[in-house]
């Protein structure tokens, strides 16, 4: 399993549009798109904070909570994902690391 401690926006810029797999227990594995990495960290700070936002998945959506996420290149990351809503292409959910 990934560091989530070591991971930066910079490690997810370049898997915008990528593919990643939600595989839990609670759910029939399903996959979401990543759509969207935001730095929302202040200067100077240790480490820049940073979010995802990934679209698509099952409806009615995952419930907030930590889900395992799956990606070719990085492995599994147990995130706390949050559902934002739907928009014109589907379910949305954020992963925020502080």
């Amino acid at each position: 399993m990934t560091d989530l401690g070591a991971l930066t926006a910079g490690d997810f810029k370049p898997l915008l549009r990528e593919r990643f797999r939600f595989a839990g227990e609670a759910t029939a594995p399903f996959d979401v798109e990543l759509i969207d990495v935001s730095e929302t960290g202040s200067p100077g700070s240790s480490r820049s904070q940073f979010s995802l936002v990934f679209r698509g998945g099952p409806s009615p959506p995952l419930q907030q909570g930590i889900h395992p996420l799956e990606h070719i290149g990085l492995g599994r990351l147990d995130l706390f994902i949050v559902p934002i809503g739907p928009d014109a292409e589907g379910q949305r959910y954020e992963a925020v690391f502080a």
